[in-house]
């Protein structure tokens, strides 16, 4: 317990940066399109049709991978989701978590069902990750619920 209320208090740390920790009252996607990084996801978004879901009621959890995640990708990788408008569809829901997940929430090992049906897997240690992507900011709060940044996109099988 002890060490998961240390892993918990240094996660919460990683929230103090101003640009993301002061949204007020805005939902997930107007928290997002703020942001200088997440122009690669919030147009993979709207690409996919989600904007409106996820401006929606929630509550839901969003591991937003950050522009240079998306770089980081194979070149070309953007492009062709952004043509294969299912695939990427699918990308974007393995991101998301229905409900609330607070880094308060996540323990090692345990794993939680996206919405794409597919489940992710959390390891928590010094570090959080997700699918083996790093949790480098954690609960951004929003009106319809939470977004944690990653520094990795994550795919589903």
């Amino acid at each position: 317990m002890i060490r998961k209320t240390l892993v918990a208090t240094s996660f919460l740390a990683l929230t103090a940066v101003p640009a993301l920790a002061h949204n007020h009252g805005q939902n997930i996607v107007e928290i997002a399109a703020g942001s200088d990084d997440f122009t690669t996801l919030v147009a993979a978004v709207q690409a996919a049709g989600l904007a409106e879901t996820l401006s929606g009621e929630g509550p839901f959890t969003v591991f937003a991978p950050t522009d240079d995640a998306f770089a980081a990708l194979p070149e070309g990788t953007v492009e062709a989701l952004l043509e294969d408008i299912d695939a990427l569809t699918g990308i974007l829901t393995y991101h998301v978590v229905p409900g609330a997940v607070m880094s308060t929430d996540l323990a090692d090992g345990m794993m939680a069902e996206t919405v794409n049906g597919q489940s992710v897997t959390f390891t928590v240690r010094d570090t959080v990750l997700v699918d083996g992507a790093t949790v480098t900011m954690a609960d951004i709060e929003a009106t319809n619920g939470v977004i944690h940044v990653i520094d990795a996109v994550i795919m589903p099988d």
